[in-house]
């Protein structure tokens, strides 16, 4: 029948008197109060306010009105004081999963110390993976995730860009020498991911750029590559932030353009807006310039 926000400026200026001073009261324009007083007064059909020299007045349908008007706003504010109340006592465990490298940044910064703070009845539970864990079956409330996701259904939110480049070690270069391109990766010892990991892009590229190339060492995560690299016992793609931060790793060449994705938090639409779900999404949207560095290097 008529929109229930535009009692907000019915019972404004009844309360104020005029429409310049309930504009006041509302934070709006005085022409906004008005108007949707007049859409108001158009749905019901009849005339809620008179303006007289000395300001507005109601109607004797206003006044009648009025009342219930008045019970609508209070249980509205006491119905926005209880959400307000529910979101500063969200309680419980958010379930969050993202890659291990990821998670022991994450730790490392100051990002949980200061969500701890601000949401003290929540604690943040870590499944580790470098697969997509299922949102949709609740297998984790929220997911930190790069690249790309076959479901469209989750609610995202761009937090960071997922940038890589070939690495090897120090000791490496100095035994085998340094790729400098991708087609001279064939002439050395790579480290790949095994066939659990075979559909990670990470993996069809290495299989592009060298299909004639000698793995030496296969691994089931991202943290294993790291791990061999710094071993000496191949080269390998790996995330900037994590190769970068390695003092005895060096960077061949990249950032390797097929390989750039980017960073989401993502949710499922069933659970992204309770408290505690929320809580953790929108921190995370929010500290985006921490982020950033933990993310890309």
């Amino acid at each position: 029948m008529f929109d229930w926000n535009d009692l907000r400026y019915f019972l404004a200026v009844a309360q104020h008197g005029s429409t310049l001073a309930a504009a006041r009261a509302l934070k709006v324009n005085q022409s906004t109060v008005q108007r949707r007083l007049g859409e108001l007064e158009y749905r019901i059909g009849q005339p809620l306010v008179r303006r007289h020299p000395t300001g507005y007045r109601l109607t004797e349908f206003g006044k009648v009105l009025l009342p219930h008007a008045q019970r609508i706003g209070q249980a509205v504010t006491a119905f926005e004081e209880q959400v307000d109340v529910s979101w500063r006592d969200a309680v419980g465990v958010v379930r969050v999963t993202c890659p291990e490298p990821l998670m022991n940044r994450i730790t490392n910064s100051p990002l949980l110390d200061r969500f701890r703070a601000r949401y003290p009845g929540l604690e943040v539970e870590f499944a580790m993976s470098d697969r997509y864990v299922d949102l949709s079956k609740g297998e984790a409330d929220v997911a930190l995730r790069s690249g790309d996701t076959d479901d469209g259904v989750l609610i995202g939110r761009k937090i960071g860009d997922s940038l890589w480049a070939v690495y090897a070690s120090g000791k490496y270069v100095e035994r085998h020498g340094r790729p400098e391109r991708a087609e001279d990766l064939e002439r050395h010892a790579l480290v790949g991911f095994d066939e659990s990991m075979a559909g990670h892009r990470a993996a069809k590229w290495l299989r592009e750029v060298a299909p004639n190339g000698r793995i030496v060492a296969r691994n089931d995560s991202v943290l294993g590559l790291l791990n061999s690299v710094k071993a000496s016992i191949g080269v390998a793609p790996l995330p900037t932030a994590l190769g970068d931060s390695e003092p005895e790793l060096v960077r061949l060449f990249g950032p390797i353009p097929a390989l750039t994705r980017i960073w989401r938090v993502l949710a499922h639409p069933d659970v992204r807006h309770t408290p505690r779900v929320a809580a953790f999404f929108d921190f995370m949207v929010e500290e985006i310039d921490t982020l950033r560095p933990i993310i890309t290097g």
